[in-house]
Formats: structure tokens, C-alpha cells, sequence
């Protein structure tokens, strides 16, 4: 028999619902961001296991490692301009196919026994080119999917959600490494991306404004080179990150893991370093969905700084413990910039330029890489492990001083939707109008902000 106090009325429970900022174009987007990089991680980890299991060197790992990156160097520009040219979610869809073709052929060679290394290196190639062609329209309907008012708690949920998928992924990746072999990792890359391509598809552009008939392939990428360079904050910083990403790069693939050989035990410390940055990380977005920053700019390029403290942890050497530390407050710090670039560039670039300076972007911030991690043995044999290290201290640190004498970068300010809002007609019920982002007529050349060069 119920008492009456069960048997009463009872208070009906509000449905979860999500934030009204947070729309189906955004809610698809960071779905398949989450899946996609699930898949990915392990398979970064499981194409090197897969070149070595096959009789292949360090060597051999490099060039596949290349065959990815050259494609991915080459045709960013062409995939800006491509996306910016044509509905971006069919360029996303389409280049998420062709990674899960190229994933799924690496994964059924792996499987089928002893690849070929041109094999693995095509594959790898055309993952690169896939990637070339995602990169630019991902971000352009990223940043057109979220109001300027949110874009902030918008953008570090994306990269929050990411990041923790990204470090699920690379657990999940080791485990089917160690059980099944790098096959099946691939394996199941292809079907993330599978996954992933399904949800874009479902995306809405009918509220994206057509774009108008442009003067060619040519005449799009000039017109954002002009979008690009004609704004120094934006290709200060930008030029900044194409040397702190490299010499970042070449302490954490080169220099970490010999410390960490030589100094530390083994390579255990070194990821129990990785894993307290990808924490970091998620920290990182955690705080940027609570703070908004007025001087986006200068509240970022501040934050650069502290990457300059895992080169030096490492040159002294520091213990595990404090490099963890360390690695865990670079973390944080990478997560403010990022964040914070990415809404100046969602409120300062027009939004049917956004993937071509998305791409001018990108291709700043991976250009270099190649070439620093190559030249990071030839330097650490003519100066020294040590002074090598403290060299990539010193350049970041130099670099940022640089870019804080660019005005733009001390002066740029986030702008409020109401201050910066027009009046527009009312949007479809609902859609959320491209020009939701806050984009003023006209401003001096303090008023910018940026988008995420790390990534």
C-alpha cells in the first residue's frame, strides 16, 4: 500500500535541454569532432606500429609520417578556397570519405599481412590531402554555427569535447594495439570516420548566404591573401606560431623522449607528461567557458609564454613530477590562446572568407614542423641537447615579446553583440544567421581578433 506522500502528485522533471546557444549545426558538429578524433589518435600511433611491424626504421616512419604531411602542406590553400567557394559541409563530407577509404585500404593491407612501405605512404598521402580539404571548412562552419555573444563558451566546449576524445582515443588506440594488432586500429579510424561523415551531412547551410560568382580558383585565393595580410594582428601572430609550433614540435617528437630515456627512467615519465598536458587541456577549455577575457588578444598572446617551460623542464632536466606540472599549466595555457583566437577570428573575418584565412592560418602553423623536428638532431649534435633545448626556450619567448609591440594584438577588445549588432531581418524560426557574429562595418586596426593556430 503506497503511503500518501508516494502516492501524491509529484514535481514532473524538466527534460535535459541544451544551451539555446548551442544549435544543431553546432550540436552535429562537435558530435562528429568527438568521434572523429576517437578514431584518430590510435591511428596516428597504429600507422607507426604498422610501418615498424612490417620490417620498416625509424627512417621508415618519417617518410609515411611526410607522405601525410607534404599533401597537407600542398593543397590547404586550394581547400580553403574550395570551401569558401562551394556549401562547406559537402567539402567536410566529402573529405571525410576520402579518409575513410584511404584508412580502411591501410587498415585491410595491415591486416592482410606485410605492406608495402609506397603503399603505406600513398594511403598516408591521401589521409594528408583529405585533411587539406577538411581542415579550412571545418573551421569556416564552426565559427558560422554559434552567435558572437557565445562564441567563446561555444568554441571551448568544441575544443574541451575534442581534446577529451583525443585522450580516450589514444587509450582506446593503445588497447587495440596491444590486443589486435595496428589492423584493426585503422580499422576502426575508417569507421569513425565513416560516422562522422554520416553526421555532417545533416547539416544546414540554408541560412549561409549564396555565394556571389567569383573571378576563379586564383582570384578567391588572392582575395583572401589580401583578407590575410592587410590585418597585423592576425599574420604577426600567425608568423609567430609558424616558429612556436615548430620548435614545440621538435622538443615533444625529438628531445622529449630521449630526456626522458636518458634522465628520466624510460618513456613513462614522458607520457605521464603528454597525458598532464592533454588534462591541461581540458582544464584549459573548462576555465574559457567561465572567463571572457575584454583584450582577447593580449589575454592570449600572454599565454604563450608558459610554452616556453617544457623546453626548459626538459633542458635542466626537471623531475617527472615537475614536468608533469609543467606540461599540465602549458596545457591550460594553450587552451586560453586557442580559444581566444578563435573568437577574434569568428568576430573580425567576414564569413564568406573565413576558410581561406582559415587555410593562410593552418598553413602557417604546420609549415615549418617538418622541417624543425628534421633539423632537431643535426642541431642537437652541433650545440648540444641542452643549449638546444633552451634555443626553442628562447625563440618562444623572444617571438611573443615580438608580436606584444604589434598594437592590434594590445589593443583588439571583444565586442558585445548588442554594441556591434545591426538590425537585421529576423532569420528563419529556428536558424541562427550567419551574421549573428558580431562583424562591425567598419573598424580601426585595433578591432580584430583570431582563431586557434595549435591545434
Amino acid at each position: 500500500m503506497n503511503s500518501p506522500a508516494a502516492s501524491g502528485p509529484r514535481t514532473a522533471r524538466r527534460p535535459v535541454r541544451r544551451p539555446a546557444w548551442a544549435g544543431r549545426n553546432y550540436t552535429l558538429l562537435t558530435a562528429a569532432a568527438v568521434v572523429t578524433n576517437l578514431g584518430s589518435q590510435g591511428a596516428l600511433v597504429a600507422a607507426a606500429f604498422a610501418v615498424l611491424e612490417s620490417g620498416g626504421d625509424a627512417g621508415d616512419v618519417g617518410l609515411v609520417a611526410a607522405a601525410r604531411t607534404v599533401p597537407l602542406v600542398l593543397f590547404l590553400l586550394i581547400g580553403g578556397a574550395l570551401a569558401d567557394r562551394l556549401p562547406r559541409h559537402r567539402v567536410m563530407v566529402a573529405a571525410n570519405a576520402l579518409n575513410c577509404v584511404s584508412q580502411a585500404s591501410f587498415a585491410a593491407l595491415v591486416l592482410a599481412g606485410e605492406p608495402r612501405l609506397w603503399q603505406m605512404m600513398v594511403l598516408a598521402g591521401l589521409g594528408g590531402t583529405g585533411h587539406a580539404f577538411f581542415g579550412p571548412a571545418s573551421e569556416g562552419m564552426l565559427m558560422s554555427s554559434v552567435g558572437g555573444e557565445h562564441a567563446g563558451r561555444a568554441f571551448a566546449l568544441y575544443r574541451m569535447a575534442m581534446h577529451g576524445a583525443g585522450i580516450g582515443g589514444a587509450a582506446l588506440g593503445g588497447a587495440l594495439i596491444a590486443a589486435f594488432g595496428p589492423g584493426w586500429a585503422l580499422a576502426v579510424d575508417a569507421a569513425a570516420f565513416l560516422v562522422a561523415g554520416s553526421l555532417r551531412a545533416f547539416l544546414d547551410v540554408s541560412h549561409v548566404p549564396a555565394r556571389e560568382p567569383g573571378g576563379g580558383m586564383i582570384a578567391d585565393l588572392r582575395e583572401g591573401w589580401r583578407e590575410f595580410a592587410g590585418r597585423p594582428w592576425l599574420w604577426s601572430i600567425v608568423l609567430q606560431f609558424a616558429v612556436v609550433n615548430a620548435v614545440v614540435s621538435a622538443a615533444e617528437a625529438v628531445y622529449g623522449p630521449l630526456v626522458a630515456r636518458d634522465e628520466l627512467g624510460g618513456p613513462g615519465p614522458w607520457g605521464l607528461a603528454l597525458a598532464a598536458f592533454g588534462a591541461g587541456t581540458v582544464g584549459g577549455a573548462l576555465l574559457m567557458m567561465r572567463w571572457r577575457p575584454r583584450r582577447l588578444l593580449l589575454a592570449g598572446t600572454l599565454c604563450v609564454f608558459p610554452l616556453a617551460l617544457p623546453s626548459a623542464g626538459l633542458a635542466v632536466p626537471l623531475s617527472a613530477g615537475g614536468l608533469a606540472a609543467v606540461m599540465f599549466l602549458t596545457g591550460v595555457c594553450v587552451e586560453v590562446f586557442g580559444v581566444s583566437w578563435m573568437t577574434a577570428l569568428h568576430q573580425e573575418i567576414p564569413e564568406e572568407k573565413l576558410s581561406r584565412v582559415s587555410a593562410y592560418d593552418w598553413l602557417g602553423s604546420i609549415g615549418m614542423i617538418p622541417l624543425a623536428t628534421a633539423l632537431a638532431g643535426p642541431a642537437e649534435s652541433a650545440f648540444g641537447r641542452g643549449p638546444a633545448l633552451w634555443g626553442c626556450s628562447a625563440l618562444i619567448v623572444l617571438l611573443t615579446a615580438a608580436v606584444l609591440t604589434v598594437p592590434d594584438v594590445r589593443r583588439l577588445t571583444r565586442r558585445t553583440e548588442k554594441a556591434a549588432e545591426a538590425p537585421a531581418p529576423a532569420p528563419p524560426a529556428g536558424e541562427t544567421p550567419a551574421g549573428a557574429r558580431v562583424r562591425p562595418a567598419e573598424r580601426s586596426p585595433d578591432g580584430r581578433e583570431l582563431s586557434p593556430s595549435g591545434d
